[in-house]
């Protein structure tokens, strides 16, 4: 199912687990955060389908961490750049990414005019990722929550909304 939540930004959701994914088209660049999981390839290719983009289309692939639930259609993007928070200097100017470890080691939220792209540090109703899985800190991330506070923000897109 696509939510349009702005005029050139729209929301993926699935019916089989997996992360929410992002369309952000910018000018001439069209911009996917996270992939979800293999399970739901079909559907984001329908959703794709339905906004007449192609795979192909897809220049720039941001990542928001590393877990299979967020990674799992990287292949279908072959002409995307991978952003990971390893080459955050490779954003187009009008993203801004904020580190926040804690859920992972590499977890990264990006910040688009007043959208708050945040994977799995923060959810709905003052959730938060979890920390019992590989790479989490309990510690690290009440920092990074922390930090998400003084961020100025109206919309929150998390990497999972139920």
């Amino acid at each position: 199912m696509i939510i349009r939540i702005k005029q050139n930004v729209f929301q993926f959701n699935f019916q089989t687990f997996g992360s929410t994914v992002y369309l952000i088209k910018l000018a001439n660049q069209n911009i996917i955060i996270d992939t979800s999981s293999k399970e739901n390839k079909q559907e984001l290719l329908a959703d794709l389908k339905e906004l007449n983009i192609a795979p192909e289309d897809i220049v720039i692939l941001i990542l928001t961490h590393s877990h299979w639930d967020h990674v799992g259609n990287n292949d279908l993007f072959k002409n995307a750049k991978i952003i990971t928070n390893k080459n955050l200097d490779k954003l187009p100017k009008e993203l801004k990414p904020i580190q926040t470890p804690g859920h992972t080691q590499d977890s990264v939220c990006i910040i688009y005019k007043d959208i708050l792209f945040s994977g799995d540090t923060i959810f709905h109703e003052g959730g938060r990722g979890r920390t019992d899985l590989p790479e989490g800190n309990e510690k690290q991330i009440f920092e990074s929550i922390e930090k998400l506070k003084k961020v100025k923000y109206k919309t929150l897109c998390p990497g999972h909304i139920n």
